[in-house]
């Protein structure tokens, strides 16, 4: 071992002594330098761009695993959204006082198939936004009128004119409600 690092150091005297004697050796070995020195710097470049690609693929692969996974969790939300008016309507009908005997026996059982329709919503994630005599909360309701009633509490939903509805997490409508807004001023008709 230790002659290999004499045969070496030998070796280097001579090429510097080379390079006294052998002015255009020097500059050759400089130009191989600034080479190597350069395509070192390339190497590193093309490293740097192969793992950020990489990195890039792994994430594109992830976020579209994540929309697969989404879009069948979610898949039925547009079908859900365009049958609630007709349910809602059906649920107005069925729930109609009358004095019709024969018209009570039928809205009854239209009732049971509306509440079965609802049923099976709630099963796949449908939720009801409770909405009533709570505080008005922007992300969860649509205020389409203020009231100012002083017996009642400030920023309370009072009325829910339509209901609202989410979908596993996701909101489907809003609920459109009339909410308690008064001051000390407007009491005192100012």
């Amino acid at each position: 071992m230790e002659d290999h690092k004499e045969e070496l150091i030998d070796h280097e005297e001579e090429l510097l002594i080379e390079e006294d004697t052998h002015p255009q050796k020097k500059e050759k070995k400089n130009k191989h330098k600034e080479q190597i020195e350069q395509l070192e710097h390339e190497v590193k470049n093309y490293k740097d761009k192969l793992l950020r690609n990489a990195a890039e693929l792994e994430n594109f692969k992830k976020r579209m695993n994540q929309e697969r996974i989404n879009d069948r969790k979610y898949a039925s939300k547009n079908l859900i959204a365009d049958i609630l008016n007709p349910l809602e309507q059906m649920n107005m009908v069925v729930n109609m006082k009358t004095d019709n005997d024969i018209l009570k026996n039928y809205l009854i059982g239209f009732k049971m198939i509306n509440d079965q329709f609802y049923t099976i919503l709630e099963q796949d994630g449908l939720k009801e936004i409770d909405a009533l005599n709570k505080p008005f909360d922007p992300k969860l309701h649509h205020a389409i009128e203020k009231i100012s009633d002083v017996d009642q509490p400030n920023g309370v939903n009072l009325e829910v004119v339509l209901k609202g509805y989410t979908y596993k997490e996701q909101i489907l409508r809003p609920a459109m409600v009339k909410v308690n807004e008064w001051s000390e001023e407007n009491g005192k008709d100012k």
